[in-house]
């Protein structure tokens, strides 16, 4: 027998999506494999490390942890919707180019848009507050280092600082 079908329509970075999915599928599933999102990584799918975070109507969410149906007519935003207006980097994509804040890059997905609603709420991190920001997402190829200076270099591009 067929697994019942449920139509799940959402907005994902600006743009209204959707598609027909079994109730069980994952929002990072959903993301990557329905909408063919794929900057949105799956690490752990135990919600521990972090790569699938995405912003549910602004809010970081771990997206292995939410099944698709359950967000039906949110907005969500993933790293893929972090870019400027022009559709070149974003202010914390930038960041984390300058500062060298990635490695393998598997992680900075859900790094680049945890600091993004981060940084709405807190414009001004100090170097502590960065790394507190930053501290529900795991990497393991950085020493996290490059990482803090890109939450605290994104916050300058943000204030309009080039320096």
């Amino acid at each position: 027998m067929a697994e019942p079908m449920h139509e799940v329509a959402l907005t994902v970075n600006g743009v209204p999506r959707g598609a027909a999915v079994p109730a069980r599928r994952l929002l990072s599933d959903f993301l990557r494999h329905d909408l063919g999102l794929t900057g949105t990584h799956v690490g752990c799918e135990h919600g521990v490390c972090g790569a699938c975070t995405v912003l549910l109507d602004g809010e970081p969410v771990r997206s292995c942890l939410l099944f698709a149906v359950t967000v039906d007519g949110a907005e969500v935003t993933t790293v893929e919707g972090c870019r400027s207006a022009d559709g070149g980097l974003g202010p914390v994509q930038q960041a984390f180019q300058d500062c060298h804040g990635l490695q393998c890059g598997f992680c900075t997905p859900g790094f680049i848009t945890t600091v993004t609603a981060y940084l709405r709420e807190n414009p001004d991190p100090d170097q502590e507050q960065a790394r507190d920001a930053i501290g529900g997402n795991l990497c393991r190829c950085t020493g996290y280092q490059n990482i803090v200076a890109s939450v605290l270099r994104a916050a300058q591009l943000q204030r309009g600082g080039a320096g």
